[in-house]
């Protein structure tokens, strides 16, 4: 269990700092959806209280299931107090009614990183650029970024007469790839798909190739579509803006079956899947959504999102050997408790330390060196100081650097002059 503290240190690093200003701290969205602190008092205290009463008005309400409608309903909210174009990242939990295993769970964290009032395919490029660059930080290679857009989804369903049903349509071709070509096919007929479209579709099932390939495929296939054809060009920009601006380690691919599940997504939508060694699905995902902040009564205001999934990440990192062992250095400076005299010398030289933002401490209590040097070796600790007796006469302390055994001794007179070779 971490909290969105641990996950911002893991996860966002200085990558979100950059440019992602207002953190979770600011934007911290309820966890129960409409039902207020204030209207489960009132029942819980109302003098007619019954447990059917309590049970009705819980029936109509639903635990936080993303980040992204809360930050909508967060901007219309403060309308008048932010500036356009709005960008924040927020590190929260969310909730699904899933069958709990490996990679799913009723509970997660998510971090997302929205961009608010601007309709330039900028912001899409940039995020990307994040998504890519915190992989690497993590260094978690073999990263793929699937990318597809609704109004090529909303084209196709155009071209094969399938307009009206497009949310059926694009609900069974995102199953490609858990139930193949057949299962999609037949989940099309049964949800009112005729046969006649399915098989006008059946470019869709072969479109294969590398990006620029894939993209001719499509030109020519949503000609007659001039929603279809936008959708095309606004993938071309972003992946040529990539392909210009070069990625860290992250591969593009375009995957015209990707649909995301949320229907408030209206252009590029992105997926992340994880490197082909670890089996736990995608690890994140987002998209641009044009009016979301209608719901709440703003309209015409655009913005685009992506999110990560934490704990499918965490899984990830853990699986392949790349968890870090610490997740900050948490102390650097491990003094040794000799005694009481000792460990008073030892504590002022501590207060100096932290005074030049060195995380250090005494060990609490006079046992064994041996088991002192265990706890520091159990922390990762790279330093090691030891003020005994001998130190005391001389007004010295020596500093042993852990990872090569190395012992170097210093003056208490400039306890800092040994920070120079840290």
């Amino acid at each position: 269990d971490m909290s969105s503290v641990e996950w911002e240190n893991l996860i966002a690093n200085d990558e979100f700092r950059k440019d992602f200003l207002e953190k979770s701290i600011v934007i911290d969205s309820p966890r129960l959806g409409e039902m207020t602190l204030r209207d489960f008092e009132s029942v819980l205290q109302s003098n007619d209280y019954n447990l059917n009463d309590l049970t009705i008005k819980i029936s109509k309400k639903a635990l936080r299931y993303d980040l992204t409608v809360p930050f909508a309903r967060y901007v219309v909210m403060h309308q008048n107090d932010i500036d356009f174009p709005f960008k924040r990242y927020q590190i929260q939990p969310v909730w699904r009614a899933d069958r709990p295993q490996k990679g799913r769970f009723r509970e997660f964290y998510q971090c997302d990183a929205d961009v608010v009032g601007a309709n330039s395919l900028l912001q899409e490029v940039e995020l990307i650029q994040l998504y890519d660059a915190v992989f690497s930080e993590l260094n978690l290679e073999g990263i793929s970024i699937k990318l597809n857009n609704r109004k090529i989804l909303a084209g196709i369903a155009e071209v094969i007469g399938a307009q009206n049903n497009l949310v059926n349509f694009t609900v069974a071709l995102d199953k490609l790839d858990k139930i193949g070509v057949e299962g999609v096919q037949k989940e099309m007929l049964a949800k009112g798909i005729s046969e006649a479209s399915i098989a006008k579709a059946a470019p869709l099932f072969e479109l294969h190739g590398d990006n620029p390939e894939q993209l001719r495929k499509l030109k020519n296939l949503l000609a007659d579509s001039e929603q279809g054809s936008k959708g095309v060009a606004e993938l071309e920009y972003i992946i040529s803006a990539l392909s210009n601006l070069g990625l860290q380690s992250a591969q593009l691919k375009i995957d015209v079956t990707l649909a995301r599940g949320l229907n408030y997504y209206t252009g590029a939508i992105f997926e992340v899947a994880a490197p082909d060694k670890v089996k736990i699905g995608s690890i994140g995902g987002g998209g641009r959504y044009d009016d979301l902040t209608g719901i709440f009564g703003l309209k015409d205001v655009s913005g685009v999102g992506i999110s990560f999934g934490l704990d499918r990440i965490y899984l990830a990192l853990e699986e392949l050997g790349l968890f870090p062992e610490t997740l900050d250095k948490s102390l650097e400076v491990l003094c040794i408790n000799f005694g009481e005299e000792e460990s008073l010398i030892a504590l002022k030289l501590v207060g100096e330390l932290r005074k030049q933002g060195i995380a250090a401490e005494v060990y609490p209590s006079n046992v064994k060196m041996q088991k002192q040097m265990k706890y520091a070796n159990n922390r990762n600790v790279p330093y090691v100081v030891l003020i005994g007796e001998k130190e005391i006469a001389d007004n010295s302390f020596v500093v042993k650097t852990m990872a090569s055994g190395a012992q170097n001794t210093f003056s208490l007179e400039n306890p800092t002059e040994f920070l120079k070779g840290l």
